[in-house]
């Protein structure tokens, strides 16, 4: 590709190469040091280990940038048996022979400054400037199963999706549809899916060298009207029940078509063609998706020619925190397709009684 955020994709295609080797290390062990966070989601040691790596490599690149990740260091603060293990597993890295595609840190409170520097801090708007979001382990609850997962870099200008980096550790880069989050990839290659604005979307060996220029450009979606869903069912309990299901039948989509938890894995599934359309509505009208989940990895779809509103319709809007507070949900789809999905959620709603999920 031929882009003006190359130093940005090199910079990036070296953290993920790293990172994967992070996670995927421990990926079989039976204990990953999993804790339950205030709200009740888990987080292991590769969690905190992937996202210091990750700000260590790009504050050292760009030292000017901000950055935004999921995790702070409170877990690690208050235990020091958790924060040695984080440290240990960072140290499985250190002097190998690619280690120069990454910066660690330095110590152990490095660490846990790191992670606070992206742990308490937002996204901005206009005149906010750069900003790189990440999401060091997007599926925890199925990476803890040995399922599939997502590593997501992003990074925005004044609040706008500029460039997307999804490191997919155990997704062959061939996979097919239908996928589930059982659909790990034998080889352990894995992939990268990358897009920069107004230049396509983009697929990568996660193996190959970072100077390898070898890349699989993504089709744009196809002008049928066939619609094939990506969602989630079974695992995670916060979308409205008896609806998508609903929604796909009226669209005469099998459903649920891939079965994904992680969200940045569902954006990256989409790009790569394995599905076309996502609804997700929440079973809470104050429910809002996590930035870290979504930022950078909705540009993948969009630069195969999806269209990516929320539920009401309204543009996504990635500067109202760490919580997308200003958005309900999520419709996806081709472009050509998304008024008539959306219109379909919407009937649906109504005829559930749920009229309230549409209200401003």
């Amino acid at each position: 590709m031929d882009s003006p955020l190359a130093k940005e994709l090199t910079t990036s295609f070296g953290a993920l190469r790293k990172a994967a080797q992070l996670s995927q290390s421990i990926i079989s062990a039976l204990d990953k040091g999993v804790v339950e966070k205030d709200d009740l989601s888990p987080v292991t040691v590769a969690d905190f280990a992937v996202q210091a790596l990750l700000i260590a490599t790009f504050k050292h690149a760009f030292p000017g940038d901000r950055f935004v990740g999921e995790e702070d260091a409170s877990s690690l603060r208050d235990s020091k048996a958790l924060l040695a293990r984080v440290w240990d597993l960072l140290q499985r890295i250190r002097g190998h022979e690619d280690a120069a595609l990454c910066t660690l840190p330095e110590s152990k409170e490095h660490v846990c400054d790191l992670l606070d520097l992206a742990g308490t801090s937002s996204p901005g708007g206009k005149g906010s400037g750069r900003l790189w979001v990440f999401d060091p382990i997007d599926g925890t609850r199925t990476y803890v199963r040995g399922g599939l997962y997502a590593i997501n870099i992003a990074l925005l200008i004044d609040g706008e999706q500029v460039l997307a980096s999804v490191g997919c550790p155990n997704l062959a880069i061939d996979a097919t549809a239908p996928l589930g989050n059982e659909s790990t990839d034998p080889s352990g290659e894995g992939c990268i899916v990358f897009a920069v604005r107004g230049h396509g979307a983009y697929a990568r060996s996660l193996s190959a060298p970072v100077d390898d220029a070898a890349a699989r450009p993504l089709p744009r979606v196809s002008s049928s009207s066939d619609i094939r869903f990506v969602t989630c069912v079974g695992i995670v309990d916060s979308a409205l029940d008896g609806v998508h299901e609903v929604v796909a039948d009226r669209l005469g989509a099998a459903f649920p078509g891939c079965d994904l938890v992680p969200w940045v894995l569902r954006w990256a599934t989409l790009a790569l063609g394995l599905g076309n359309t996502t609804v997700w509505v929440y079973k809470r009208r104050d429910r809002h998706a996590k930035v870290w989940d979504h930022a950078g990895a909705m540009l993948l779809f969009q630069e195969t020619g999806g269209k990516i509103t929320d539920v009401l319709g309204r543009p996504i809007d990635l500067t109202a925190g760490r919580k997308m507070s200003a958005n309900f949900g999520f419709i996806a789809a081709p472009a050509h397709l998304h008024a008539k999905v959306m219109g379909t959620v919407h009937q649906v709603l109504r005829d559930q009684g749920h009229d309230l999920m549409l209200t401003g």
